[in-house]
């Protein structure tokens, strides 16, 4: 079916579907429990350190974002949209699906020019991050989440390579009453989305289900893409004790074209403009991918519980680069892993005791292939191989209550990774091969609690990184391995503190400094411009700060203030080429970045919402001789929750993005040749749109 005649059948349902509400009376539902904040830190339950916990008892800086923060009046383009007020996160590229949403946590993952890097990423406990050290965003399905919460800083201890920091993203489950709902979501430069949403409880099983489709022009030129999501939840309730949980989720990506960087004359000039290079080959990509997770988890007693998961993943992927010789990028992908986790909590010398030990097991199977891209034309295969990496990791975790003020925690982790490379394309040599990476990640942190309102924490912990298979590319254009790139490895060192003022604020304040040796750094060729190779630099230092506050200085009203100091510089780092870099700043990070936002949600259930983000300049070379100015984006959406015709609830809502209309980049690609450094962001642009629910069930309350 074309996507006209979809959406026109999608609008002819959702007109059918509202046509009850001509008959009804209206009414608004009771939503006096949105907006609310909990200010108390023993109230907030927290899923990223593996083992379910409140956030007060935690020794490192850790941030939760809830639902309505994720999907109220969002466009949901990207998880930058909620992310945002986090401090410590700094996010790229929301525009540019062909590259994906680029995401930075003190530094680790702002490198990339694609992908994630650095970072691990799971969703409902399954990870979206290979075991090379690579993940996704494309398959999260923004509709459905229920809520994030996000680790700040290396946490290899717990999750193994490319933990820099950890997203650890879970989905709603169903309500009690069961409901449909769809959303239709439209915008300006060829922005239409449709979800459909279903959920409930059917005895013992809880289900969620969401479809999402998406097209979107594009504000540049040769931005295009269009992207179907299939995302579900079951979760079986076995008895008081024990549930058994099933993920689906598919993703069709059949086009996500890719504009390029430009000049910044050219963005000054014409924002909207696609380098050419990219038009003439075709710059893009296409992916489908399938996601079946399985997890277990049950306990026995109070003080006993086992975690098991297994996931397997399907991902057939094209991209075409802008140049000839390999520049028609295939593979298929098989990813597949599972893991399980014994928790026990019981009293050591009569305080509190909590252990857990774990193991993970993942294997990654591409078969890649290149070819030459004759201007937009597939051409001579010129490589193919088999890389498969496989990666385990068991690891313990202690925390022990020392006293009624102060906890300790202590754990270690141990991984080995393992390449290997079968080449298949043997006209130029067999680049056959493996490669084996391991390394011990400790970590110890103490938690001081001197009152309920007040925590402080301190903390070591390690990360370890390496390269992914992409970035062990030979820059001469063999198969096989780079020899001279190592893995990245990085001791953080912190204190911090996070408390409440009253019933109404809370706070948080994070210090630290980061140890990197052999940081991996990025690098075009002027022979294969739009494709990054990789080598180390010598050693590096992050210091920075985080605040964030949260005020609900009167019913309704919240008001989130998130700054973030980095300063992050190159102590040892001589190229390749003999350029000295030492001293220099990180490029990708800026030194300021400020996030303010004012929400106020009544009673009667309309909501409204103003966010300013401040952008501090940044470099976006080595050299530090290019930069990426300041700039500053104000957005506004508005929007009313349930109202309610009957058993229908019809929720509408609209935004303004880059109210002010600044012109500024959405992304800067790293080293990149020629000058090519910037993709320009729209400009003052809105979408709005509505949501239709039915509750079965509701009616007769």
């Amino acid at each position: 079916m074309k996507r006209e005649s979809r959406y026109q059948a999608w609008l002819g349902l959702t007109f059918i579907a509202a046509m009850p509400f001509a008959s009804g009376g209206i009414a608004v539902a009771d939503t006096s429990d949105r907006g609310t904040e909990a200010a108390r830190l023993d109230e907030i339950i927290v899923r990223a350190t593996r083992m379910d916990k409140r956030i007060n008892e935690i020794p490192a800086a850790i941030s939760v974002i809830t639902k309505d923060e994720i999907q109220l009046g969002r466009q949901q383009l990207g998880l930058d949209e909620s992310l945002a007020g986090i401090p410590g996160l700094f996010m790229q590229d929301r525009y540019n699906f062909a590259q994906d949403l680029r995401i930075a946590i003190r530094g680790f993952g702002a490198r990339s020019n694609f992908g994630v890097r650095g970072v691990k990423i799971l969703v409902d406990g399954i990870p979206e991050s290979l075991p090379d050290g690579q993940g996704q965003s494309d398959g999260i399905d923004l509709g459905s989440i229920q809520q994030i919460e996000v680790l700040r800083g290396p946490a290899s201890s717990l999750y193994g390579n490319a933990s820099g920091g950890v997203i650890n993203i879970t989905t709603e489950r169903g309500p009690a009453d069961p409901f449909v709902e769809t959303r239709l979501n439209v915008g300006e430069f060829g922005f239409n989305q449709i979800q459909l949403k279903a959920g409930g409880n059917a005895g013992r099983l809880n289900y969620l289900l969401n479809f999402s489709d998406m097209e979107y022009d594009g504000y540049r030129t040769h931005s295009e893409t269009e992207n179907t999501l299939l995302n579900a939840r079951f979760v079986y309730a076995i008895d008081d004790e024990s549930e058994f949980s099933l993920v689906l989720n598919a993703t069709d990506q059949p086009v996500a074209n890719d504009p390029g960087g430009i000049t910044l004359t050219q963005m000054q000039t014409d924002p909207t403009s696609a380098r050419q290079r990219n038009i003439d080959f075709n710059s893009g990509e296409a992916l489908d991918q399938q996601r079946i997770g399985l997890s277990y988890k049950k306990s026995f007693g109070e003080r006993h519980e086992i975690r098991l998961r297994n996931h397997y993943v399907w991902r057939d992927f094209a991209n075409m680069l802008p140049f000839v010789g390999g520049g028609a990028v295939q593979f298929d992908r098989f990813f597949v892993g599972g893991g399980a986790t014994y928790a026990y909590s019981s009293e050591l010398w009569g305080r509190p005791y909590n252990l857990i030990v774990g193991t993970d097991i993942d294997r990654q199977d591409d078969d890649r292939k290149r070819f030459d891209n004759n201007t937009g034309v597939l051409g001579s295969l010129v490589l193919d191989q088999t890389e498969v990496v496989t990666s385990i990791g068991v690891f313990v975790q202690n925390e022990i209550s020392l006293s009624e003020e102060f906890a300790l925690t202590l754990g270690v982790r141990y991984d080995e990774v393992e390449f290997d490379v079968e080449d298949h394309y043997l006209a130029d040599g067999n680049d056959s091969g493996s490669r084996t990476l391991s390394e011990t990640s400790p970590m110890i942190g103490i938690v001081y609690s001197p009152s309920e309102a007040t925590n402080l924490y301190a903390t070591i912990s390690t990360a370890f990184e390496t390269p992914t298979t992409t970035e062990f590319a030979n820059p001469s254009g063999a198969g096989g391995f780079n020899p001279s790139v190592d893995p990245q490895l990085a001791t953080n060192y912190e204190v911090g503190i996070r408390g409440t003022l009253g019933e109404r604020n809370r706070y948080e304040l994070s210090l630290f400094t980061i140890d990197v040796e052999d940081e991996l750094i990025p690098f075009e060729l002027a022979t294969q411009p739009g494709r990054d190779f990789f080598f180390n630099a010598g050693k590096s230092t992050r210091n920075g700060a985080e605040f964030s506050f949260v005020s609900q200085p009167v019913e309704g009203l919240r008001i989130s203030l998130a700054y973030t100091l980095s300063d992050f510089k190159f102590d040892r780092f001589l190229d390749d080429n003999g350029n000295d870099f030492s001293g220099n700043s990180l490029p990708g990070i800026p030194d300021n970045l400020f996030r303010g936002e004012v929400a106020y949600s009544h009673s009667s259930g309309f909501y409204g919402a103003i966010d300013l983000l401040n952008v501090g300049k940044f470099f976006v070379n080595n050299a530090n001789s290019a930069v990426n100015e300041s700039y500053r984006v104000v957005n506004l959406r508005v929007g009313h929750v349930d109202l309610r015709f009957g058993d229908w609830l019809l929720s509408p809502f609209v935004g303004l993005n880059n109210l002010t209309d600044e012109q500024y980049a959405a992304n800067a690609r790293i080293n990149a040749f020629g000058g090519r450094y910037f993709e320009p962001a729209p400009e003052r642009h809105f979408y709005g749109g509505v949501a239709i629910r039915y509750n079965f069930g509701r009616g007769q309350q």
